[in-house]
């Protein structure tokens, strides 16, 4: 099961990565959340973290529902343009795309063997990280940036659950806050290019 999910976790950044549309982004988005926070569920029944279920619950809550209504609220509230075409082609993702994966395998496969059962979560999680950073720099329009480092936050969250099997809940609540600041300055920098355009 967790394979399944792991797999849709990334194919949703992949088709992430070819969307030229905002709010198919935010819908992406909202899609890799759901699979993040299902995966913390089920890793967290696996183990018996409490914490990790709370967690997951809480990621599909706050990432999956909340996010992305936010984000298209205010798109629409600021009449943000709603196209996001990337500066690569698509021709050249593809390309771009599987390099990544075979890179990610190649660079942490000394490493593998101490991640034990989870290496090829942890293998996934750290092609996402570097598939997130190329979204965001492949993109023009700062709404879609901003998604792009939500996209990083889901894979670094990814390869915390699957490298060391589940995080204090401390630092997940750590995790939370920042996100809540990001929404506040998320609605500043859609406020500033809505007055800009």
């Amino acid at each position: 099961m967790i394979n399944a999910l792991i797999g849709f976790f990334i194919a949703i950044l992949i088709s992430a990565l070819l969307t030229t549309r905002l709010y198919k982004l935010f819908f992406w988005y909202a899609l890799n959340s759901l699979m993040l926070g299902s995966i913390a569920i089920i890793l967290g029944l696996e183990i018996t973290d409490k914490a990790m279920i709370t967690t997951g619950i809480i990621t599909i809550v706050i990432k999956f529902l909340l996010i992305p209504y936010i984000l298209k609220y205010i798109t629409k509230k600021f009449d943000i343009d709603r196209k996001a075409p990337p500066s690569l082609t698509i021709q050249y993702s593809i390309i771009i795309v599987p390099i990544i994966l075979v890179f990610t395998f190649y660079l942490i496969s000394p490493m593998l063997d101490s991640f034990g059962g989870n290496s090829n979560y942890v293998a996934i999680a750290i092609s996402s990280l570097f598939l997130s950073l190329l979204l965001i720099i492949e993109q023009q329009n700062i709404s879609a940036r901003i998604v792009g480092f939500l996209f990083v936050e889901n894979s670094l969250f990814l390869l915390g659950i699957s490298a060391v099997e589940g995080m204090p809940m401390l630092i997940e609540l750590g995790i939370f806050v920042d996100l809540m600041m990001l929404i506040i300055i998320i609605n500043l920098l859609f406020k500033n290019e809505g007055e800009t355009i």
